[in-house]
């Protein structure tokens, strides 16, 4: 006699059922479900690095998940970059930028990624202005008045710069070619050294960060020219925008934060309005603007994608106007 399935179909379906309630709310659970890894292309301790600690501080208590940071410098940045270009767009690999990440492609002849065409743009975060200035010897109290000094002696006035491509070479590139002199590149090997011999008058003119070169300015052992920033920065409202005597000039380095191409436009969303809760906090932008940063987010993560593809086109174009070339 064949048992009855009368009453086990039932007990199947409501089993089915059951099991399936318990198992809707897993696949329903919203980004993020694990830890976020935010990629750091430079060593710790940096500007960078500072900016991108504490976005993920603030990213993992709004996102109820940590985002950790993990420092992959290298070759210029490009270590870290490739590795992200590469890595799943899953939403759960980020990665910190700023203007150097752009540049150093254009710096190598086969490098490891696009800048354009591998990421997806998160959000801008932070604008960092560069300060043209003088040691105190030099006799000149204004753009106008240097741009008048360094036409009359073309090629004689030193200007000290970092690395082949960093913030303050593409500076005083951008400003040679918009302005019209020409001021004669003395390369350092970093920042550091560059500002000791410019405390100490062994070279004249620096393009700098404002804020390396704040305490300085307002100690009275260098004299501030011009802010890079198309505005006058609230930190030294005094001090102009170079764009008043030079229409058009922008030169400030940015921070900001970059996913790989194909990353789900919705993931992007949710940390996007993380970094926007970050940049709009009065005690971080007074913390930060003491630092010489400014914080401000895009409006979209469409709209950072859009800045870096502008910004990669527009380097591109001062630096073959300005010879540059990989080393």
């Amino acid at each position: 006699m064949k048992p009855s399935m009368t009453g086990t179909a039932p007990r199947v379906l409501i089993a089915f059922a059951a099991g399936s309630a318990m198992l809707a709310p897993a696949a329903a659970q919203p980004y993020p479900t694990r830890p976020i890894r935010l990629v750091v292309s430079v060593q710790p301790g940096g500007n960078l690095d500072m900016v991108g600690r504490s976005v993920a501080d603030k990213v993992s208590a709004g996102l109820g998940q940590r985002m950790f940071v993990e420092n992959r410098p290298g070759a210029n940045s490009t270590i870290g970059f490739g590795s992200v270009a590469r890595a799943a767009p899953d939403g759960y690999t980020y990665i910190m930028v700023a203007q150097s990440a752009l540049v150093a492609p254009r710096m190598m002849r086969n490098p490891p990624y696009d800048p354009v065409r591998d990421f997806a743009g998160v959000s801008h975060i932070a604008t960092l202005p560069q300060l043209l200035v003088v040691h105190p010897s030099l006799p000149v109290k204004s753009v106008r008045e240097f741009i008048a000094l360094a036409r009359a002696r073309p090629g004689e006035l030193n200007c000290a710069t970092s690395g082949n491509g960093s913030g303050s070479h593409l500076a005083l590139a951008l400003f040679s070619r918009t302005a019209g002199v020409r001021v004669m590149r003395i390369p350092y090997n970093g920042d550091g050294p560059a500002i000791i011999d410019l405390l100490g008058g062994q070279v004249p003119v620096k393009f700098d960060n404002v804020s390396t070169s704040l305490q300085h300015v307002r100690g009275g052992r260098l004299r501030a020219l011009g802010v890079t920033s198309a505005a006058r920065s609230a930190l030294l409202p005094e001090v102009p925008a170079i764009s008043e005597t030079v229409p058009g000039f922008q030169a400030s380095i940015f921070n900001g934060m970059l996913a790989p191409a194909a990353t789900p436009p919705e993931m992007l969303a949710r940390v996007h309005a993380e970094i926007v809760k970050f940049t709009q906090a009065p005690d971080i932008r007074k913390r930060f603007a003491g630092q010489g940063v400014e914080l401000q987010a895009s409006a979209t993560p469409e709209a950072f994608s859009a800045f870096i593809q502008s910004e990669y086109a527009r380097w591109a174009r001062v630096m073959e106007e300005a010879g540059i070339k990989p080393e």
